[in-house]
């Protein structure tokens, strides 16, 4: 049985700037976003994101949340598509959350969600052969505005043995 994957817009977004949205598909085969998520990758009009979204839309499922009133129980400190993020991982029980938001992600592992990020996703790829190298990405990640700090950039070039 395939896994649930629910995917928030940060990793979408970062993926999308480096041409690499394809290793969610090339990973998981089908991934799901909550509306939210779609809503705010699309209010950013023309966008890379935007446009691999449209593209993906075979392997990107959009599921609405059935307890919109659980909102209200997520702290406000989180964007409305990481609060979906987790309703829809609790509705749909699902095996992984794709989430790169330090406070999200905390609140996430709170609820006993298992949780990857792009950083974790580029690693995942190279360890599956889907890419080579991972350094060239995390530094196009940063020239295409995408924040990777010091201390994480470092991480993932140690762990990717580059």
């Amino acid at each position: 049985m395939p896994e649930t994957v629910i995917v928030n817009s940060t990793p979408i977004i970062a993926l999308s700037a480096i041409d690499k949205l394809d290793l969610l598909k090339k990973i998981y085969g089908t991934v799901i976003i909550p509306s939210a998520v779609k809503e705010e990758i699309a209010a950013k009009e023309k966008s890379k994101a935007q446009n691999n979204l449209e593209i993906s839309s075979e392997w990107i499922q959009t599921k609405e949340i059935k307890n919109a009133a659980q909102k209200q129980t997520f702290k406000t400190q989180l964007h409305e598509g990481e609060v979906e993020v987790m309703i829809l991982g609790q509705e749909l029980n699902a095996d992984l959350l794709i989430i790169d938001d330090y406070l999200a992600r905390e609140y996430a592992k709170y609820l006993g969600f298992k949780i990857i990020g792009t950083a974790g996703i580029l690693l995942l790829a190279k360890s599956k052969g889907f890419i080579h190298e991972i350094k060239p990405l995390i530094d196009k990640l940063i020239i295409n505005g995408i924040y990777v700090s010091n201390r994480l950039y470092s991480e993932i070039i140690k762990i990717a043995d580059e």
